[in-house]
């Protein structure tokens, strides 16, 4: 909820390190939970947040993305999409659980249960400032960015 301080996490990340958010304090975080390596809306988000990673950068942001895809995968996807920023392995769902992210969705007619595409901002304080829920990929990393560069 924003207003109220993120808890500290840790997850596996590409690049063989560990992301943790208390290592962030003084920078503007973004966190981006999307649902699969490899599919479309998700290769297209993940392109779009690469394409404007400078504009974020000289916003004084950084950008992460979540799956619960492995590390493995996401090296590979990593590479792939040629992304200038790390993705979070959250395989047990802790991270997904402390954002209230995980929901029961349609696919092809079977209900399943997976990330629902969300955004959240964490200012330099380690306080939530503003999250997107059930987000549509089209002018969305342009609204993150344009909110960014307000803080």
């Amino acid at each position: 909820m924003p207003g109220k301080a993120v808890k500290d996490f840790s997850l596996p990340a590409t690049g063989g390190g560990t992301f943790k958010l208390s290592d962030q304090r003084g920078k503007t975080l973004v966190v981006y939970f999307y649902p699969k390596d490899n599919t479309p809306g998700c290769t297209v988000e993940g392109a779009d947040f690469r394409d404007r990673h400078r504009d974020f950068a000289k916003a004084g942001a950084e950008v992460v993305g979540v799956s619960r895809d492995s590390v493995k995968s996401h090296e590979g996807f990593k590479a792939k999409m040629k992304f200038p920023f790390e993705l979070l392995s959250d395989a047990e769902e802790e991270l997904c659980a402390q954002f209230g992210v995980m929901k029961m969705k349609n696919m092809y007619g079977k209900k399943v249960r997976g990330i629902e595409r969300s955004t959240f901002v964490i200012g330099k304080d380690g306080v939530l400032a503003r999250e997107w829920r059930g987000v549509k990929v089209p002018g969305h990393v342009e609204e993150v960015l344009n909110f960014v560069k307000t803080l």
